[in-house]
C-alpha cells in the first residue's frame, strides 16, 4: 500500500532561504520530496518502501522530526497517511496540539482524522472562512456535506478546488523534485604526476567535461574544486587530512570560456609546491543558470572595461590566494585602526556616490584635520591618510611644524586609552599623522597624509 507523508515545518525554517536545507534534510530519508507550491513549509515525502531501513512508520516519523529538531526546526508536524490533502489536514490540526507525529493505519482512518480539522488551519481565505462559519460549517468533515456544484457557485473555484481534494477527487500523484546530477570528473594517473605541464593536460579533460554537462542545462561554472590526492603519506604542511589538497578557483563570473578557467587553473597549479606527485585528479563544478546576454554589434560598450578588471582580479586570486585580492570597508570603532576592516574582493563594482549614516564612525570623525590643519603644514586641501593596520614607533627626524593635538580617549572596557594626535610635517617634508600615547608615554606614528 503506497504511503504518504505531509512534513511541516513552520517559523524561521518556513522562510524562503531555509526552505532547500529543510528539502535537503527530508531527503535523507526518502528520495521523493515535493515542497508545496502554495504553502510554505509544507512538504509531502513518499513514504513506500521503507521498511527494510526503518522498524516502522512511526520510526521513520521520529527519524524525521529528531533530524529537523537538529536542525533548528523546533516547530515541526509529520502526518503518515494515503492522500495529499489527508495528511496535510492531519497535520495542521497536529499543529493546535501537543502531537507532533502522528501515524495513520488506513485510508479511513485518515478521512476521520482528516474531517476533523478546523478550516481555519487549512490556510484558507478569511472571507471564505468567515462565510462558512455563518452556515455552521467549521471543520473539513461539515464542509463535505455540501454539495461540490453548489460550492463552486457560491463560493467560486478555490473553494470548489478545495471540496475535490478533500473528497479524494483530485489527488494528484507525488512530484518531487530532482536535483541536478553533480559537475563532478576524475582522472588517475598510473603513475605519481607532478609536472604541471602534465597536470594541466589532465585538468583541461576534466574541465571540458564539466563544461559540456553544464551547457546542456543551460549553465556556467561560476566555481571550479580541484582535489589533488597525492602519493604516500606525507603529512608536511602543503598536505591536508587524508593525502588530499583541495584548490579551489573562480572565474570574475560564470563561463563557458575554458580558456578562462584554464589560465585560473594554471596560476593556482604554479604557486603551490607538491612535495608528492598526485595520483589521482578530481574536478567538481559548481553551476549557476546565467540569462542569456546578447553581444551584438548594436551593445554599447562602456568606457571602462569591468569584465576584464575582474578577470585580472580572478588571476590574481589564482595565482596568490583569495585573501590577495581585498578592500577595506568603514566600521565602527573607537580608535582609528579599528574604524576599518578588510573584506575579499570578488567583482569591481561601478563607482557610485555612497550616503553616509549621521552617527557613523565616518560622519563623526573627531580626527579629521580641518582646514586650518592643512594651511598650517603647508599643504592644500583636500588630504588624503594612509592609515596603518598597526601603528608603529615615530621614525628618526625632526619635525618642523605641526597641528594639533586632537584627543582621543576612551576604551574603559577593555584597556584605557588617551591619545593626543597631531598632523606634523618632517623637514624633509613627509607629512605624518601621529600621536603621543599619555598611558605609555611614547610617541607613535598612526599613518601618512599624502
Amino acid at each position: 500500500m503506497d504511503r504518504m507523508a505531509c512534513v511541516e515545518v513552520r517559523g524561521a525554517g518556513a522562510r524562503a532561504d531555509n526552505l532547500d536545507a529543510v528539502a535537503g534534510r527530508l531527503g535523507q530519508f526518502s528520495p521523493d520530496v515535493e515542497p508545496s507550491r502554495d504553502a510554505p513549509g509544507v512538504f509531502w515525502v513518499n513514504a513506500s518502501g521503507l521498511s527494510h531501513l526503518y522498524r516502522s512508520p512511526r520510526h521513520w516519523a521520529e527519524r524525521i522530526a529528531a533530524a529537523l529538531r537538529a536542525d533548528g526546526h523546533r516547530e515541526t508536524t509529520v502526518a503518515v497517511g494515503f492522500t495529499r490533502f489527508g495528511t496535510y489536514a492531519v497535520a495542521r490540526r497536529l499543529a493546535s496540539t501537543e502531537r507532533r507525529i502522528a501515524v495513520i493505519r488506513d485510508r479511513a482512518g485518515e478521512r476521520a482524522l482528516a474531517g476533523k480539522a478546523p478550516l481555519d488551519r487549512l490556510g484558507l481565505d478569511r472571507a471564505l472562512i468567515d462565510s462558512l462559519e455563518k452556515l455552521g460549517v467549521r471543520t473539513v468533515s461539515a464542509f463535505l456535506e455540501l454539495p461540490a456544484e453548489g460550492v463552486r457557485r457560491r463560493f467560486g473555484p478555490d473553494a470548489h478546488l478545495l471540496h475535490r481534494r478533500a473528497s479524494g477527487d483530485l489527488n494528484p500523484p507525488l512530484q518531487p523534485i530532482r536535483s541536478p546530477e553533480p559537475l563532478l570528473a576524475r582522472h588517475d594517473f598510473d603513475q605519481p604526476e607532478s609536472d604541471v605541464t602534465r597536470l594541466l593536460f589532465a585538468a583541461k579533460h576534466l574541465v571540458d567535461r564539466l563544461l559540456a554537462a553544464a551547457a546542456e542545462r543551460r549553465e556556467m561554472l561560476a566555481e571550479l574544486t580541484l582535489h589533488l590526492r597525492l602519493d604516500g603519506s606525507f603529512t608536511g604542511t602543503e598536505l591536508l587530512a587524508g593525502g588530499v589538497r583541495t584548490e579551489v578557483v573562480r572565474p570574475a563570473a560564470p563561463t563557458l570560456d575554458i580558456a578562462q578557467l584554464m589560465t585560473l587553473v594554471r596560476l593556482r597549479f604554479e604557486s603551490i609546491a607538491l612535495e608528492r606527485g598526485v595520483v589521482d585528479l578530481r574536478v567538481a563544478g559548481r553551476s549557476v543558470r546565467t540569462a542569456a546576454v546578447q553581444e551584438g554589434l548594436f551593445v554599447e560598450r562602456p568606457p571602462r572595461d569591468l569584465s576584464a578588471a575582474n578577470r585580472a582580479l580572478a588571476r590574481v586570486r589564482a595565482r596568490f590566494g583569495d585573501a590577495a585580492v581585498a578592500r577595506a570597508r568603514l566600521a565602527e570603532g573607537h580608535l582609528p585602526e579599528a574604524r576599518f576592516a578588510w573584506e575579499p574582493v570578488h567583482t569591481i563594482p561601478l563607482p557610485a556616490s555612497v550616503m553616509v549614516r549621521r552617527g557613523s564612525a565616518v560622519a563623526r570623525d573627531d580626527t579629521a584635520p580641518p582646514v586650518s590643519a592643512a594651511v598650517a603644514v603647508g599643504r592644500d586641501v583636500p588630504m588624503v591618510r594612509r592609515v596603518y593596520a598597526i601603528p608603529h614607533p615615530l621614525p628618526a627626524g625632526h619635525v618642523a611644524e605641526r597641528a594639533g593635538p586632537y584627543r582621543i580617549a576612551g576604551g574603559w572596557w577593555r584597556m584605557p586609552v588617551s591619545r593626543d594626535y597631531y598632523f606634523a610635517r618632517m623637514r624633509n617634508d613627509d607629512l605624518l599623522w601621529i600621536y603621543y600615547d599619555r598611558a605609555r608615554r611614547r610617541w607613535c606614528c598612526q599613518g601618512r597624509v599624502e
